[in-house]
């Protein structure tokens, strides 16, 4: 770029711009002005918005930017890790710390860890078994069925009588079926196993086999307190004693052992 000219100098080349003709002018004419109002003598004159610069230098060219220093990756200010610039490493990815972690865990840790899910399990199943019976099966009341079973009056109805302490009574139902009535009442015997006292005036012909299933047949009688019981088999382990009367027929069946199905048929009064 050429350094600006003083205001009252006259520019040599007088050829117009574009090409076009040169035009003369009479002399001692100056040529008419066409950029902005020159400044003042003494003034530094503007070149593109910009004061030019003394001595005659060159106005620098605001097109052009200065050139930045950018860091390099791996130099010594911020070295290989410093990607930023910042000279502050980045941390560990997570899987890299989550890998870590686990790897500290030992199994004595863990073994730790379970103990002490176990230990309330196993105090809350000793309060419930200790202190709120929850081994102990609920126990009913009898009376109710046995007495709703002597009003209808459909067959004689007996209970047990002097059964000891460790029997117990889960339940006791009396209801009208096809061809009859029944009386159940199930026990609990003191080793624990179910039995079922069911009295009926159904059939035998048809009650035998609903309950004791189609195969089970008789396998001899025994004498239980004056009457004439026969003892049969019956579904899975379970076995029988069955009292045939004219009235009703009588069941003791259950998974209990011989002599505790003998006690409660014995029992019968």
């Amino acid at each position: 770029m050429e350094p600006a000219q003083p205001a009252d100098r006259v520019p040599a080349d007088r050829t117009p711009p574009g090409g076009q003709p040169p035009v003369d002018q009479p002399a001692g004419t100056e040529p008419a002005a066409t950029g902005p109002t020159a400044p003042a003598t003494g003034e530094p004159a503007l070149v593109g918005g910009e004061p030019a610069s003394a001595a005659g230098e060159p106005a620098p060219d605001p097109s052009v930017q200065p050139s930045v220093a950018r860091p390099v990756p791996g130099d010594a200010a911020g070295g290989p890790d410093d990607a930023t610039g910042t000279g502050e490493r980045s941390a560990p990815p997570p899987r890299v710390a989550a890998a870590a972690t686990k790897a500290e865990r030992s199994p004595k840790d863990m073994a730790i860890s379970l103990l002490v899910l176990l230990i309330p399990i196993a105090l809350l199943l000793a309060f419930y078994r200790g202190f709120l019976g929850g081994d102990q099966a609920t126990t009913v009341d009898p009376a109710p069925a046995i007495e709703q079973a002597r009003s209808a009056n459909i067959f004689p109805v007996s209970e047990p009588q002097g059964l000891g302490s460790g029997w117990r009574t889960v339940s006791a139902r009396y209801q009208t079926v096809e061809g009859g009535a029944n009386l159940r009442i199930g026990y609990l015997t003191p080793e624990g196993r179910g039995v079922q006292l069911l009295q009926s005036n159904v059939p035998a012909e048809q009650l035998l086999p609903a309950e004791l299933t189609d195969q089970s047949q008789p396998q001899g009688p025994t004498e239980l307190a004056g009457r004439t019981w026969q003892r049969y088999t019956a579904r899975g382990n379970q076995q029988a004693l069955v009292l045939l009367e004219p009235t009703r027929t009588v069941l003791v069946v259950g998974d209990a052992r011989d002599n505790e199905l003998r006690d409660l048929a014995g029992a019968l009064r």
